[in-house]
Formats: C-alpha cells, structure tokens, sequence
C-alpha cells in the first residue's frame, strides 16, 4: 500500500484545491494542520519544505524515483498529482492539456490574487480605503465576466470534461457573499459551481479542517502575523 502524503494546510483556498484534489483522485494522505493565524507558517519545520511560508505544500514518501519529494505552490500540486496519478483530470490531448493549463494559470496569476486583495482591503484591513476596495471590486466582478463567457461556451474551463483547472478555481468562487457578489448575475458560473459543489469529493475536500476556518473578526495579533512586520522578517 502505498505511503500517504503528508499535506501541510488550512481550510483556505488554497489548501481546499489541494485536498479536492487528493479526494478526487483517492490518493491516501495525511493532513498536517498548519494555523496561519497563530504563525506556524513560519516554523522551521515548514520552511524546510515551503521557504514561501505559504500553505499548502506536500511532502510525498513515494516521489520520483521512490525518493521523498516536497512540493509547494498550489499550482504546481495539482499538476504533479494528476502526472502522479496517471489522471485524464490533466487532460492527455496537447490542445486540451494546455487549455488547462491556461486555465489554471488564470487562476494562480488573476482570479487568487485579485480576490486576496479584495478580501485584505474589503475584510481585513484595520484602515479601509475607498479606491483599493472600488478596484478590487471592479476586478473581481470581470474576473467573473470572463469565467462567465468562458462557461457559457464550455461545460468546464478546460472543455467537456472536469479538469484540474476547474479544481483549481472553484474554492475561490465559493462563498461568494465574503466578496459581495450574486452569483445569480453569472449564470453560466453558477451552474458550473453548482455542478461542482454536489461532487462528493469535492465536500469531502472542503471539509478537511472546517472547524478551523475563520469566523468573525480578525484580531489584531493576528493581523500582525498575517499582514505586519512578521510577515516580511528575513528568515
């Protein structure tokens, strides 16, 4: 029986593509809790793996060659386990595969770090400032046009199949109220979101540490380990 992944997480987007991920493919793995909001994203322990201090990563007993492997950037995960695991969740035709690709890329470069910054300025930022939350709202909304009209062409992101593009960008569509948006103004996104939330590995994969996703306001010391000099010490 093969050994299981370690995955060093928290119940963000981020780390819930990951755990989709192995839920969809089956693939046994051990979840290593890492509590961004107390500072253990910068132990030494997960800067040997990460030196991002970003969740998630992995470490897999069994990597190429047989070695031990780590891997971090959320991205790059999904596209190792579907190799990994021989899956058509990354697509084998050339033309569909870089489809995919593309998609996920929409997703690392556009769709994840502009919704993190309308949650920064819009839900976590001490000092809320009207041009950066009116940008990131704007941004936010056409990010959602463009999968929209994407959608409206394709059953998935990729194509006619469920790929790790869709795996990818899907948490972060969740909970879209956190970003004030109607998904009922985007259609074709929302019956693809709909599509996916039903998939049983993917409420699986969401549940994975839950109990530890944040509710109510963000404390000031944790506003100091997320966003404050901690953040930006040299290590």
């Amino acid at each position: 029986m093969p050994a299981p992944i370690e995955v060093w997480t928290w119940p963000t987007p981020n780390g819930h593509k990951v755990h989709i991920m192995l839920e969809e493919l089956g693939l046994a793995y051990t979840v290593v809790p890492v509590a961004i909001g107390k500072g253990e994203q910068f132990r030494p322990e997960f800067l040997a793996i990460t030196p991002n201090h970003r969740i998630p990563a992995i470490v897999d007993p069994e990597g190429p060659g047989g070695e031990r492997f780590s891997l971090f950037e959320s991205g790059a995960i999904l596209i190792y386990l579907a190799e990994k695991a021989g899956s058509d969740l990354l697509p084998k035709d050339p033309a569909t595969r870089y489809r995919c690709l593309q998609w996920v890329m929409f997703q690392m470069g556009g769709v994840g770090p502009m919704f993190g910054q309308y949650n920064h300025f819009a839900n976590y930022a001490a000092e809320k400032l009207p041009y950066a939350i009116e940008r990131y709202t704007n941004e936010v909304a056409r990010l959602h046009r463009v999968l929209d009209k994407r959608l409206a062409e394709s059953v998935y992101l990729a194509g006619p199949d469920y790929s790790i593009a869709d795996i990818a960008t899907f948490p972060w569509i969740r909970n879209p109220d956190r970003r004030n948006v109607d998904l009922g103004q985007y259609p074709n996104v929302k019956r693809w979101h709909d599509a996916i939330a039903a998939r049983p590995a993917v409420q699986r994969g969401v549940a994975v540490l839950a109990e530890n996703q944040r509710r109510g306001t963000m404390t000031d010391a944790e506003r100091e380990i997320m966003f404050g000099k901690t953040q930006f010490a040299v290590r």
